[in-house]
């Protein structure tokens, strides 16, 4: 198979993941960290990079959001929620990370493959994505290594979860766009 074939199948992968999302779960999320004050986003490895871009967007789209561990990140707290995007459920430092914010009393979402993962267990709302773990083990249906359609699946739901924020707060790309960077 061919660069382009390869492509063509990794699309045909995300359509038949996105088909198996649920509304309900996602409508959940949306109107959550709608209602929160702070939203602070963590994953590891490459969930953790889809996560610092869905802090970026929330931030856009005028939300108060910070990824965890960064310098200028403040303290959870009462009214915030975290946002874990993690395929097992099981990554220790985020284990931590959603047993400290429950300790200070702020919500925590697993946005995860494993629902009855220990995430998934401390989290008061959950998003199961389809995809496979790094392991490959179980029937992920894709030809991506590792966790990839996870990984994918991942910052496709975050963007559509912005759209959804957008909707519901009548934000324009326009209005979006001028919390962008103006210093490069």
């Amino acid at each position: 198979m061919d660069t382009v074939n390869y492509a063509q199948e990794i699309v045909n992968e995300l359509q038949r993941s996105v088909s198996r999302l649920d509304a309900a779960e996602a409508e959940q999320m949306a109107g959550l960290l709608l209602r929160s004050n702070k939203v602070f986003v963590a994953g590891a490895g490459r969930s953790g990079l889809m996560g610092r871009a869905f802090a970026m967007r929330l931030m856009h789209a005028g939300k108060d959001a910070y990824v965890v561990g960064e310098t200028i990140t403040p303290g959870i707290e009462h009214g915030d929620v975290l946002v874990l995007g993690s395929g097992s459920g099981e990554t220790g430092s985020l284990i931590s990370m959603a047993r400290k914010a429950k300790s200070l009393d702020a919500a925590v979402v697993a946005v995860t493959i494993t629902p009855d993962s220990t995430i998934g267990r401390l989290a008061d709302y959950t998003v199961k994505l389809p995809g496979s773990p790094k392991d490959q083990a179980g029937d992920g249906g894709t030809i991506q290594p590792m966790a990839s359609l996870f990984e994918q699946t991942l910052l496709l739901f975050y963007d559509a979860v912005i759209l959804r924020m957008m909707e519901l707060t009548g934000q324009t790309t326009g209005q979006m766009f001028g919390k962008h960077a103006n210093l490069e």
